[in-house]
């Protein structure tokens, strides 16, 4: 309960005061989908991982298929956010909720989100990027048709809560999180994992028509980051790209994690 409350604490600060986005009428501005970028930085990803890791995101909104899809929404616009994430109490907004409607938007947030070098830091924590991200699409007073956590990361939770509760109390609010399991190098770490891809899948993502896009190859990355904002814009319930087959167990959603008070 108390990460939750620091988690929406943190969002109000990060809001600052000068109110929700509203149209001329007074009237919160409409969106086809409010979108949170939750990007891990984490000390399992090298420095140079996390340079091409941002440039995919920088290139994926001067992408022109990224422009066309935003445009072929029902209210041609969505609102976006780009966050790291470490491990409890640590996230970050890079880039505040900005409003794209056209290639002109896309490229000023691509430009913002370039000029912040990415940073390092300890753990490893999606039950609190996913909280922390909930907590932003609470505070950000835009009407949108569909709420997305976009969450990347190398590992599994190793720190905080549970995070399958944070996972299902995000998707009890009407929240869908999307995954990008990056798995290109071999584990090597004590909280490395062989099957991260399948550790999403049953443990991360939720929510109607929630997918990811595994990531197994460095070249994979700018592709795999503007496949997946394609389909979060158009909002296509196409379901996982990675099925469980049947008879196949679940993946242990405890594998990186250890008893604590914070679990609820």
């Amino acid at each position: 309960m108390r990460s939750r409350f620091v988690a929406l604490l943190a969002c109000l600060l990060v809001a600052g005061t000068s109110g929700p986005p509203v149209r001329a009428g007074g009237e919160p501005v409409e969106v086809d989908v409010a979108l949170v970028l939750a990007v891990d930085v984490s000390l399992s990803m090298t420095g140079d991982e996390q340079a091409v890791q941002r440039e995919g995101y920088v290139e994926a909104f001067r992408n022109p298929a990224v422009h066309q899809a935003i445009r072929q929404g029902m209210v041609g616009r969505i609102a976006v956010t780009y966050v790291e994430w470490a491990g409890v109490g640590n996230q970050r907004v890079v880039v505040p909720w900005t409003v794209i409607a056209g290639p002109e938007e896309a490229t000023g947030f691509a430009d913002k989100l370039g000029q912040s070098p990415p940073r390092r830091s300890t753990w490893t924590s999606i039950a609190s990027a996913i909280d922390f991200s909930a907590g932003l699409l609470a505070g950000s007073g835009f009407e949108a048709t569909r709420r997305v956590i976009d969450v990347s990361g190398d590992g599994p939770n190793n720190q905080g809560r549970a995070v399958t509760r944070a996972r299902d109390d995000a998707v009890r609010q009407g929240i869908v999180i999307n995954g990008l399991p990056l798995m290109i190098r071999e584990p090597s770490g004590p909280w490395d994992i062989k099957d991260l891809d399948l550790y999403y899948r049953d443990c991360v993502i939720g929510g109607s028509g929630s997918f990811m896009v595994p990531v197994r190859e460095r070249d994979q990355f700018a592709a795999a980051i503007r496949t997946k904002i394609i389909r979060e814009v158009a909002g296509r319930e196409t379901g996982p790209l990675l099925q469980r087959a049947q008879g196949e167990p679940r993946a242990n959603c405890l594998i990186g994690e250890r008893p604590n008070p914070d679990w609820d």
